[in-house]
């Protein structure tokens, strides 16, 4: 199987709870579209410097990371971050990775949306069980 991508939108959850409140208009909501990595073995979401600095995401914490080449690397955590794609949406925080290093879904946001990897095609899809809502396992 080779690398997986696809189209994720990304919202700023802060600014979407101030244009609840009507504080904000709905078109001042911060959000983007980007082509992320689909990688189920890693847990968090990634986003880079580029895209935090468009969303304007809250700093939640630091945090170290292991990175794929086995180097432990502290990063900040910002979010909330809506995280949209088809028909679901799950709410998470992200890893800032430096520069413009290629985003990535991990798996969190993935069960929470209810999606997968599809073997044959190579993409991702949102789970044939449940075409029209996203079911969670909790045991």
């Amino acid at each position: 199987m080779g690398m997986v991508y696809a189209e994720i939108e990304l919202i700023n959850a802060d600014d979407l709870a101030l244009a609840r409140k009507h504080i904000l208009n709905k078109d001042e909501v911060k959000k983007m579209t980007v082509t992320m990595v689909v990688d189920s073995g890693a847990y968090m979401m990634a986003i880079n410097e580029t895209i935090q600095e468009q969303l304007q995401l809250p700093f939640v914490e630091k945090r170290k990371s292991v990175m794929a080449n086995g180097s432990v690397e502290e990063h900040d955590v910002v979010g909330p971050i809506v995280v949209k794609f088809k028909n679901r949406q799950a709410v998470c925080n992200a890893v800032v990775l430096s520069g413009d290093n290629e985003p990535l879904l991990g798996a969190i946001p993935m069960e929470e949306m209810d999606v997968i990897i599809h073997p044959r095609r190579n993409e991702l899809v949102v789970h044939p069980d449940h075409p029209y809502f996203a079911q969670l396992n909790l045991k």
